[in-house]
């Protein structure tokens, strides 16, 4: 915005406590901070203003075409994009005999199972790490007993 460095803020903080004071520099940095925020509540409400105006007018589909003329393989992605879109719409209209639907289908199942799949295999990690924690614990217990002082041997 105004592009100050750390240094120009650093001098204006100086002149500021200078000429203001101690005392009341938190009001003034608390006015000042106001300030800007409400000048920044109207710039952004101002910008949106724009666009909106901008938008109501046709600027948009201005660009756009200005857009698909400068950058013809872009435009005709999206025109891909936008083809692809629709036709994943429609399929939810499909009839259930037919092969494409049966495809969805299959994709489905196999979605379900590779998630079956996961399942299994976090509950089997989290066995393994169960038994392996209980395996480091009694080797933990068996230790600590042997380091324990043994009451019944006396010197």
């Amino acid at each position: 915005m105004l592009d100050l460095g750390w240094t120009e803020l650093l001098v204006i903080g100086v002149v500021a406590l200078i000429v203001v004071g101690p005392k009341d520099l938190p009001l003034l940095f608390r006015n000042v901070g106001k300030f800007v925020g409400k000048a920044k509540g109207m710039a952004r409400e101002f910008s949106s203003a724009m666009n909106q105006a901008a938008d109501d007018s046709g600027v948009k589909d201005i660009q756009k075409t200005i857009k698909a003329a400068t950058n013809p393989l872009g435009s005709a992605m999206e025109g891909v994009k936008d083809t692809a879109k629709d036709i994943a719409s429609s399929m939810t209209d499909l009839d259930p005999s037919s092969e494409t639907a049966k495809l969805g289908d299959q994709k489905i199942e196999r979605v379900e199972n590779a998630k079956k799949i996961h399942a299994a295999t976090a509950r089997a990690t989290a066995d393994r790490k169960a038994s392996e924690a209980e395996e480091a614990l009694k080797r933990a217990e068996k230790y600590e007993a042997e380091l324990a002082p043994n009451p019944t041997k006396e010197s």
